[in-house]
């Protein structure tokens, strides 16, 4: 089997196996502990923390998020976010949009000459952005998520995934995608989390016993479209598997494994 072979074999181990029961335990141990945040099943209420006036240089700036010029520190949350990223886009204000989803993205790590504000800076001084932006919430209104990751994948200077999949992630809150899919967040961490479960499938199904498939298909970024419509499949799959689960909410939203998924992880001997 070529590696390719051996990759798409673990990816439909996987998709037939679903989370393990140690990683249902942790997520409904999770739950347990933020039920009363996340009342309505989604994460619309999770809530990051910025410092304003670190980002002083950037415009457009949201009405949404605090004036550049207020003092101290603020929170957004991914509910606020969402309905300024639809407003946004009802004006066909793009870049607006992006800003609100980085901001969110960065929260308190976003400083004056770090990753934050100097690299979301560069990004608007690209000449092409507001028509690859425009091209990728087009893709997904007619093509699908994973089409619209391709309009984005490399596109921008300084524009990785694990932030314009958060762009794509509030973008389908206002757009419905083609195929029905939402997009949802992929970065390094969730990465990490697929990595953990492919290794363990990988071993036990022999597609794969050193983990060097799992390490390859889930690295630390630039993943493939491929590669992203696997990961959306999964965690729809996978929430549709937790609400069957006595500890895990009726309702919950493929969005709200993804946030728990971020903050939760357990022992792959399990």
């Amino acid at each position: 089997m070529s590696r390719q072979d051996r990759a798409d074999a673990v990816d439909r181990e996987m998709a037939a196996r679903l989370l393990p029961a140690a990683g249902v335990g942790a997520l409904g141990r999770w739950w347990e502990a933020h039920a009363s945040a996340y009342t309505d099943g989604t994460p619309g209420a999770h809530t990051v923390r910025y410092t304003p006036a670190r980002w002083a240089q950037i415009s457009p700036w949201p009405s949404a998020l605090a004036p550049v010029g207020a003092g101290g520190d603020a929170a957004v949350s991914r509910a606020e976010v969402a309905a300024a990223v639809a407003d946004a886009l009802q004006r066909e204000a793009f870049r607006e949009a992006l800003v609100a989803t980085y901001v969110w993205g960065k929260g308190k790590r976003g400083t004056p000459g770090g990753s934050g504000p100097a690299t979301l800076d560069k990004i608007l001084a690209f000449d092409g952005l507001d028509a690859v932006l425009a091209a990728a919430v087009t893709a997904l209104r007619e093509h699908g998520a994973p089409k619209a990751y391709a309009a984005l994948q490399g596109r921008v200077p300084g524009l990785g995934p694990a932030f314009f999949t958060k762009f794509l992630y509030f973008t389908g809150r206002a757009v419905l995608p083609a195929g029905g899919v939402r997009p949802l967040i992929l970065d390094q961490v969730l990465a990490g989390r697929m990595r953990q479960m492919a290794t363990v499938v990988g071993s036990e199904s022999g597609h794969d016993p050193d983990g060097s498939i799992a390490a390859w298909v889930w690295s630390d970024g630039n993943w493939t479209p491929h590669r992203y419509q696997v990961y959306l499949s999964f965690l729809h799959a996978a929430a549709d598997q937790l609400v069957t689960e006595d500890t895990w909410p009726a309702g919950g939203t493929a969005d709200l494994l993804e946030c728990a998924l971020f903050t939760t992880s357990w022992e792959t001997s399990d």
